[in-house]
């Protein structure tokens, strides 16, 4: 199938894949561009998957002030080479992900770096309210464990859906920020602050 140039360009300015990833993507959908997203978005995760483990030791600290001057975040955002730390495409991840945790106030990165005092007083919580039901113990254990995965995906920041585009998680928006500019990205520490209100951080204040 021969892919046409125009095709190519819109494709990568969607995605901001690589030309010649772009075209296979192309091919490979049969020109279904909504498909061909789909595939470069896979072949990103293989990709991502395949660069987690490098060390990641360079990048910024970014800052961001919400209009109104009422919320400020502060993360640290690391990739491996000051290169890219310097590039566009990593900048703006930066800054959505400061704009992302201004937004939405998370706990912590991930749930591994959740408290797990938080985590076991959530369950006590859900447990108890689950009781209240009446439902057998099997049903009971679902449900807790229903309201606990909601609670990751309110509280973990790559849980949670991207403001910008709700059918995706940071998570997802790491892993192809990670597939654009072909380097490991992780986010590390992060505060909060907010007037009136005391400070929200992640592996350790920065």
């Amino acid at each position: 199938m021969t892919v046409d140039s125009k095709s190519v360009k819109d494709l990568r300015s969607r995605t901001g894949a690589g030309i010649m990833d772009c075209k296979e993507a192309l091919v490979e959908s049969k020109g279904d561009v909504d498909a061909a997203i789909d595939y470069l978005r896979k072949k990103g995760t293989a990709k991502a998957a395949k660069k987690s483990s490098r060390t990641a030791d360079q990048g910024v600290v970014h800052s961001y002030i919400h209009p109104g001057s009422r919320i400020g975040v502060l993360v640290e955002v690391k990739c491996e080479t000051d290169f890219v730390a310097k590039t566009d495409g990593f900048t703006q991840f930066a800054k959505d992900i400061a704009m992302q945790i201004a937004a939405t106030n998370p706990l912590a990165v991930n749930k591994d770096n959740l408290n797990s005092n938080i985590i076991e007083r959530e369950k006590e919580i859900y447990k108890e309210q689950a009781k209240q039901l009446n439902k057998p113990d099997n049903v009971l254990d679902k449900i807790v464990e229903g309201k606990l995965d909601k609670f990751f995906q309110e509280s973990c920041l790559l849980e949670q859906p991207f403001i910008k585009d709700s059918d995706k998680t940071i998570k997802d928006i790491l892993t192809e920020t990670i597939a654009t500019v072909g380097e490991n990205i992780t986010i590390g520490r992060f505060s909060r602050f907010e007037v009136g209100e005391g400070s929200s951080s992640s592996n350790g204040q920065l």
